[in-house]
């Protein structure tokens, strides 16, 4: 039988549908006559993605991209790899990309630079967690819901090799 860890919440249910309500008033006020594209970054961010465009009040269109620098470790291996692209251009678009943690800011580095030479009329990151402990290479995140301490935190779309992303809380695997 495989190792199950033990859970323990960090951060309840109720307090990330709160601040994910503010994160989308917020942005909804900062884009106000505008239409704002979501990218959310496979696979964690999906969870907070949906339920951040479901509280946003302008026009949102939806774009999904695969990036990783972890695979099933615990540790970012500091080499990003793209498995799935963009399937819309973003040239001239309000663009928000989304993600669940940032952490070494290595997957953000890469990944910024890359989605500027598209030509977006704008481009700002946005995370449902921000791990400033752990970063190596400085970003920066225009909105982040909550700083976690420098513990494995799953929940929400985090993961453990795939498991207890549907959690509705976040939690330490412990």
């Amino acid at each position: 039988m495989k190792y199950m860890p033990k859970i323990r919440e960090l951060i309840s249910e109720e307090k990330v549908n709160q601040r994910i309500a503010e994160m989308g008033e917020q942005i909804s006020r900062d884009y106000e006559g505008k239409e704002i594209h979501l990218i959310a970054i496979l696979k964690g961010s999906v969870f907070f993605a949906c339920e951040l465009a479901k509280r946003i009040t302008i026009p949102v269109t939806m774009d999904f991209m695969s990036v990783s620098s972890y695979g099933d470790s615990r540790e970012s291996s500091g080499i990003v790899k793209i498995a799935k692209d963009l399937d819309e251009p973003i040239q001239d678009k309000e663009v928000l990309v989304v993600e669940d943690i940032i952490d070494s800011g290595k997957t953000l580095n890469h990944l910024k630079p890359m989605l500027l030479s598209r030509g977006p009329a704008s481009l700002k990151l946005c995370t449902l967690l921000n791990k400033p402990e752990r970063r190596e290479v400085e970003v920066e995140v225009e909105y982040i819901g909550f700083d976690v301490p420098d513990e494995f935190v799953v929940g929400y779309g985090l993961d453990v090799a795939q498991k207890y992303r549907n959690l509705p809380y976040i939690g330490v695997a412990e």
